[in-house]
């Protein structure tokens, strides 16, 4: 028998409760199936959530940080099988290694029609990970919980359109859009949460702006 922690059990029973944002629910019909997933270890600095950097040369989604995962193919399991499947691709994670506890309610990514499902997982056996598909991932980053809510690492961020979201600036790393929006529902369901500024704005760097406007 595997043994979760307490507070990932308590964050997994809860997220499974989540409400979807009106801008995610999904329409009655169309989109392609994808799945991430959302991986929790022990790492060297505490309880930590595996991030990946995408590559600033892709045509979708280029050089943001994400959840490992991709589209569901007919050959996998669902979105369980899809996500444990792309997180080996893109990051070298051993599936065997991974204890999936829910699935969360599905999401819709208008920009890039997908029907995402995200999955929680308890990473019980980590192995060393790193850019396994070059030509899909930049990095891979451990980043701790504790930075996560760290109020000094949270911010409001601002779209050239207005569009206001949650993101994260840790390691390196700024955390907006999509993944922001459900780590952000996920901390805060889960109990993790932290109180922070959301009158602290930032307008998304125009570095930024440029490679998601190639999608």
């Amino acid at each position: 028998m595997i043994d979760v922690p307490e507070w990932l059990d308590r964050l997994a029973a809860r997220a499974v409760h989540t409400p979807v944002p009106h801008g995610l629910r999904p329409p009655a019909r169309g989109g392609r199936r994808a799945a991430v997933l959302m991986l929790f270890g022990e790492g060297p600095d505490g309880p930590d959530l595996l991030l990946i950097q995408r590559s600033s040369r892709g045509r979708r989604h280029a050089g943001q940080p994400a959840f490992p995962g991709g589209g569901v193919d007919p050959e996998d399991d669902g979105p369980v099988g899809a996500a444990l499947r792309e997180a080996e691709e893109e990051t070298g994670i051993d599936p065997a290694g991974v204890k999936v506890l829910c699935t969360l309610p599905e999401l819709f990514v208008w920009h890039s029609d997908n029907r995402v499902t995200p999955v929680i997982g308890w990473w019980h056996t980590p192995v060393a990970v790193y850019a396994a598909a070059p030509d899909e991932v930049d990095s891979v980053e451990r980043v701790p919980i504790a930075e996560l809510v760290d109020p000094a690492n949270r911010i409001v961020l601002r779209t050239p359109t207005g569009h206001r979201g949650p993101a994260f600036k840790v390691r390196g790393l700024l955390v907006w859009g999509f993944t922001a929006m459900v780590l952000d529902a996920v901390l805060r369901e889960g109990g993790l949460e932290r109180p922070w500024d959301t009158d602290r704005v930032e307008d998304l760097p125009p570095d930024v702006l440029d490679l998601a406007a190639r999608g």
